[in-house]
């Protein structure tokens, strides 16, 4: 089977987060530029509770469910209330040169043949064996004002986190992969389309202009809310109105 981590930990030469609970945010000065979503920045913060910020450090615990709408811009392999003092450890690292660039390249292509990439600086930010408090958290990615925003799905539902590590877009189970510098089908690998089948009990006369744009907008945010990209179409193909 694939393997889902980079080398990560002391083994790897790490350097290793300071433990302490629910405020630990390392400042991470970034050896190339990162551009996310057209913003462009030279630092990182790793916070403690799951998740990388870039304007400013972030103890916050309570779990924010993309999309926010807020200030900052945001990546999270998982937001949740994690506890680094009991058990676990964060720590990253920078590549610029070795076998991880070689490995990340080839992923990069696998996943994205179209794109052409060469790796030349690599940051992996780990959170190991970590313990949390709530069974709920939020990963994927949020941008400021939510321009742009993916929740994996199942991660805002406690009950199946622990499946998180079956789930993939890639095809390798627990990774997870996207294009955030901005270009084309950056929130999908491939474009999907499903046909659905639906029966629907309304007041409205759901042939008449504007009714059937309604339920369509509220299936679309339906579906958001489960962890589909902001990006996701809805077309009609064919609607009959049947007897109660």
């Amino acid at each position: 089977a694939p393997v889902v981590f980079y080398p990560f930990g002391s083994v790897a030469g790490d350097t290793v987060n300071i433990s302490v609970e629910d405020e630990n945010s390392t400042l991470v000065d970034l050896w190339r530029p990162f551009v996310f979503f057209g913003s462009t920045y030279n630092k990182t913060y790793v916070n403690s509770n799951g998740y990388l910020t870039f304007n400013q450090s972030s103890s916050e615990f309570f779990i924010q469910k993309f999309p926010i709408n807020g200030s900052e811009d945001i990546i999270a392999p998982l937001w949740t209330d994690i506890d680094v003092s009991r058990n676990g450890i964060i720590s990253y690292q920078q590549y610029s040169n070795g076998s991880v660039l070689t490995q990340v390249t080839q992923d990069i292509n696998q996943y994205f043949p179209d794109l052409s990439f060469t790796a030349t600086w690599v940051l992996v930010a780990t959170w190991d064996r970590v313990e949390y408090f709530y069974h709920t958290g939020t990963a994927g990615y949020d941008t400021i004002n939510s321009t742009a925003y993916f929740v994996i799905p199942g991660s805002i539902n406690g009950s199946v986190i622990p499946n998180l590590m079956n789930s993939s877009n890639v095809n390798v189970p627990g990774r997870w992969a996207f294009r955030v510098d901005g270009g084309p089908h950056q929130n999908n690998l491939q474009e999907n389309i499903i046909g659905v089948q639906m029966r629907v009990t309304s007041f409205s006369d759901l042939t008449e202009n504007g009714n059937i744009e309604i339920v369509l907008e509220k299936l679309q945010q339906e579906l958001v809310e489960f962890g589909l990209p902001s990006s996701v179409k809805l077309n009609l193909r064919k609607i009959q109105k049947t007897q109660p």
